[in-house]
């Protein structure tokens, strides 16, 4: 089903960013282990995606096959669970959930089970993604006083603290490079969300994006990410998701849909990116190819769906 609404597809993005600068200012690495063996567990398709759905304040995670198919559950708690990644091996998802009363890390196995606590403090603790070699965990921690980008060594329980900023800053969306070397993140810092690359083994940070955007996501090479930016209008704020190339600097629009999409994510062979948007009046989960600019609806519950992600192909992410 392709939604109708104008403006989809690949859209050149020059000129025009400079106009919109003033607006968005408010909007380890070590030898690289061989990735885990990705073979899909009984009734997990191979091709699906993870996201969560429901009230803000209640949403759970779900899944549900990447062509289409009957969702289902994989958690059920009266607290708000989301921000879900799959592991590197496609057999458990990491999410964050307020289920133990503030927002810490869970992870769930696929094939059902309960969700286990991947560590157990007072602090604020989420928006995780593991490693490409299962090894590292980057995620989001307040256990300092300000929120930071961490990375945490899941075989031996070590913590590293990579990024950190002011302390009101808002960080969001840390999301490993391919080759296990960078992650990608926004930051509030300074001047507006912005997208920035960090080196995991040097902490050399580098900012990518040209006017302010939020969630950024690398592509399946490493040679680009994608982003949200808010555009505001006369009548409302709507956000494009923008595609910019590392190494030319080039910013691409993939969806410009006149509503809020979020929560871009790209399938693991790079053709398509899944994301959520308002384009019904609710949140809806889409997809949609980078070739022919095609969309799909995903998700028909009529509840807010959510941060959808890619099961990793077989042999790893």
């Amino acid at each position: 089903m392709t939604p109708p609404v104008p403006g989809s597809g690949r859209k050149r993005w020059g000129v025009a960013l400079g106009l919109l600068a003033a607006v968005t200012a408010g909007a380890c690495r070590g030898t690289r282990a061989e990735p885990p063996a990705a073979g899909a567990p009984e009734g997990v398709p191979a091709r699906a995606l993870v996201y969560g759905q429901g009230p803000e304040g209640s949403r759970d995670l779900f899944l549900v096959p990447v062509e289409g198919g009957e969702p289902r559950r994989l958690t059920s708690h009266p607290a708000p669970d989301g921000l879900p990644r799959w592991s590197a091996d496609g057999r458990s998802v990491v999410f964050a959930s307020e289920r133990s009363g503030n927002w810490q890390l869970w992870r769930v196995p696929v094939v059902g089970g309960e969700p286990t606590r991947v560590r157990a403090n007072e602090h604020t603790e989420w928006q995780a993604d593991e490693s490409p070699d299962g090894r590292f965990l980057a995620f989001l921690s307040n256990r300092d006083g300000r929120e930071s980008l961490w990375i945490l060594d899941q075989s031996t329980g070590e913590m590293r603290s990579l990024v950190r900023h002011g302390r009101r800053t808002i960080m969001g969306n840390p999301d490993w490079s391919p080759d296990g070397e960078r992650i990608v993140f926004s930051s509030n810092w300074k001047i507006g969300h912005q997208i920035y690359v960090v080196d995991v083994l040097t902490a050399e940070t580098k900012r990518v994006s040209p006017v302010g955007g939020c969630e950024p996501r690398f592509s399946p090479d490493g040679r680009k990410v994608a982003y949200v930016h808010r555009r505001p209008r006369k009548d409302k704020t709507v956000s494009v998701i923008v595609e910019h190339d590392l190494a030319s600097g080039e910013d691409v629009v993939l969806v410009d849909w006149p509503a809020l999409n979020y929560d871009p994510a790209y399938s693991p062979d790079g053709t398509e990116i899944a994301f959520a948007s308002t384009i019904t009046g609710h949140w809806e989960i889409y997809r949609q190819g980078l070739a022919d600019g095609k969309a799909h609806r995903v998700t028909f519950a009529g509840a807010d769906a959510r941060y959808p992600d890619y099961r990793p192909a077989p042999g790893g992410r």
